[in-house]
């Protein structure tokens, strides 16, 4: 009882922001997220560290004898501690970056957007705890505005004020598609709750429920093609609001499509499918349109969706395992696609406060503009760089060890499987494989023309290292994205009891006691390189150190009058890919031709700029025609009092007439 009222105390309390002193805003902001968090992980852990039964907190109940109750199981426990964590290092981080805001913005825009990130944590806690569907579509829409909130914090731009209400109107899409599935349950049981789910379909078809459901919840996580809010979203938001959306809130998507996964009963094979096919799709498109890009958070933002892939290409293959009673593949999928949920919030929350440094020293987000940061930006680059290894995969960082256990999944499946099964794993593994390769491309590029070379700008020149309230936050992600590669099997082995328990997979002790040993050789190899790179990077330390060290310019080479024009460009990097991938991407160029005529040409400017086919053709278009019909109408309005009377009797005449002919 003393945790539920500690509860709605931090939500009462959270309204005093507006009455704090402007000084005192921040800090108290702080501790109320700090309260909440302590409070809330507690449960967790007890959840996670005890027998595995659910256990519920009444907050409170209406006149009307409604009660609002959170419920705590496994699978809840383990997004609250997600969520927590990502929150509380993008509020850290934020301090810092939020500073030179305050030159031009007054307290009422602070205090708007600490209680707006408040709310956002306090939503995201409740959509994972909360089973009554009225109430979840309460705080699922309280998520929305609190995001759009943060999302428009800088908007004197008219472009991010656009991009915010965009991204609401397509929040609100997906919660219909919810809204419609929750009905259907309540008029077949009753109950307008996930505790319903179960019974509904014990009786019904699984399959087109789950769409419903499926559509709504994809929409927030960023599936293709139902992603085109994200890319335009990410970037708009200050760095610290893009880490906590990408790390943590695009995650609530994957949360509701797990809740409702875990009480299908049939249709399992189609389903796994569906969702198998829809996230290579994801993962493979969203890669290959990050390379493309010259914007840095709309580079990441795209990754978002790569990575939802692989985190949705696990959850496909658990469904396929459950379906076809492979328990192996199921308990791999599930896992390696859960354990990615906390990987990616890690690296891609630590990639954007990372973003948000570079913006804050060269001014820009074009990768183009920047260059020669590492020299001037060091902890940023090493930073950066950590985060690159890890979205790519590679050891001994936290992303290679949720794609092992899918990637293990996958060919531990092959032996016993069915010629349609084999063509379908082979596929993934493929894509999965490609999807890899494709993540190791693009970060080359992008760490190597923003940190690398000689700056591109006078802005990239002058530019400082971030303050230390930016870099601490970053280095505590860094250190648990390393934590987790190198100690694996101490947090693979709880996913793997999540996993259980959730969707009744029964004990598997062979799986994981052997997947466990062989993280346990990974991890140690991984020590085993990380101690050495250490003493070899000491060593050269002290060698140096006894020697004078001369420096030079970077493109020296015999020849110390260049300019960073001889260097790549991110366009130039990524040509012979772009010159592949164009008839997909549909890469267009801009240049004014030189002519023959044209002896000494005058000054141009090159441009490069790739299309989202899926946002031009579902949501340009359509919004075009929609806006150019309005247009049209418009011309009724012509502000003269007569014409307006005409149209009111018109109407009038028009009912009459139906009327007498009984058609209304």
């Amino acid at each position: 009882m003393f945790g539920s009222t500690a509860f709605l105390v931090i939500l009462a309390l959270s309204l005093l922001v507006f009455a704090v002193p402007e000084w005192l805003k921040y800090y108290f902001t702080l501790g109320l997220l700090v309260a909440g968090i302590a409070l809330t992980s507690s449960w967790s852990t007890g959840m996670l560290t005890g027998a595995g039964q659910a256990y519920e907190l009444p907050l409170f109940t209406a006149a009307t004898g409604t009660r609002m109750v959170l419920v705590i199981d496994n699978l809840s426990a383990f997004f609250i501690l997600v969520v927590n964590f990502t929150v509380l290092i993008g509020f850290l981080y934020a301090r810092g970056y939020l500073e030179p805001y305050k030159i031009r913005m007054n307290a009422l825009r602070f205090s708007i957007h600490y209680f707006s990130y408040l709310w956002l944590w306090i939503s995201m806690l409740m959509v994972v705890m909360i089973r009554d569907g009225i109430a979840f579509l309460i705080v699922w829409e309280i998520m929305a505005l609190s995001s759009f909130f943060l999302v428009i914090f800088d908007a004197e731009e008219r472009s991010i004020m656009k991009t915010g209400i965009s991204y609401l109107i397509q929040m609100h899409v997906g919660m219909f598609f919810i809204l419609v599935a929750f009905l259907l349950v309540q008029q077949d049981t009753g109950r307008m709750s996930f505790d319903a789910l179960g019974e509904y379909f014990s009786r019904h078809r699984n399959l087109p429920l789950f769409l419903l459901f499926f559509a709504g919840f994809a929409i927030k996580a960023g599936f293709i093609p139902l992603h085109t809010w994200l890319p335009e979203a990410h970037p708009a938001a200050p760095s610290h609001v893009s880490g906590v959306m990408s790390g943590v809130m695009i995650k609530m998507g994957i949360y509701g499509i797990m809740r409702v996964l875990a009480s299908m009963q049939s249709d399992l094979l189609i389903t796994g499918v569906i969702i198998l096919i829809m996230s290579l799709v994801s993962g493979v498109l969203g890669v290959m349109m990050a390379i493309v890009q010259h914007d840095l958070k709309r580079l990441l933002a795209y990754h978002s969706i790569e990575n939802i892939g692989i985190i949705g290409i696990g959850i496909g293959l658990g469904v396929i395992g459950q379906a076809t009673g492979n328990g192996a593949l199921s308990l791999l999928g599930y896992a390696g696609g859960l354990l990615h949920v906390l990987n990616h919030s890690l690296f891609k929350s630590l990639l954007f406060f990372n973003a948000g440094s570079v913006y804050h020293a060269a001014h820009t987000r074009n990768i183009e503009q920047t260059g020669g940061l590492m020299k001037r930006m060091p902890w940023t680059a090493i930073l950066f760089l950590a985060g690159s290894l890890a979205i790519c995969g590679l050891p001994p960082f936290n992303g290679f060890i949720s794609e092992y256990l899918i990637y293990m999944g996958m060919f531990g499946s092959l032996s016993g499987a069915s010629l349609y099964h084999s063509i379908l794993i082979v596929g993934s593994i493929a894509a999965l494989s490609l999807i890899g390769g494709l993540a190791i491309f693009c970060f080359t590029k992008a760490f190597g023309i923003v940190f690398l070379g000689e700056p591109r700008s006078e802005e990239a020149g002058n530019a400082r290292e971030a303050g230390r309230s930016m870099i601490f936050p970053q280095l505590a992600t860094a250190a648990l994205i390393l934590f987790i590669g190198l100690g694996s099997p101490l947090v693979v082995k709880p996913v793997f009891d999540i996993v259980t328990r959730t969707w009744n997979l029964g004990s598997q002790p062979l799986v994981t006691g052997a997947f466990t040993a062989n993280l346990a050789q990974i991890s140690l190899a991984g020590g085993i390189f990380v101690v050495t790179l250490a003493t070899l990077l000491l060593y050269r330390r002290y060698h140096l150190s006894r020697h004078v060290v001369e420096t030079g310019p970077t493109w020296g080479c015999g020849y110390t009058a260049g300019t960073p024009k001889q260097q790549y460009t991110a366009t130039s990097f990524a040509y012979n890919y772009n010159h592949i991938a164009k008839p997909l991407l549909q890469t267009r160029k801009e240049i004014e031709e030189i002519g023959e005529d044209e002896i000494f040409p005058h000054r141009r400017k090159f441009l490069s700029h790739s299309d989202d086919l899926f946002k031009r053709n579902l949501v340009d278009k359509p919004v075009d025609w929609i806006s150019g019909l309005l247009k049209r109408i418009a011309v009724m309005q012509t502000g003269q009092i007569r014409h307006y009377i005409l149209y009111a009797f018109v109407f009038m005449l028009i009912v009459l007439l139906l009327a007498m002919l009984k058609i209304i």
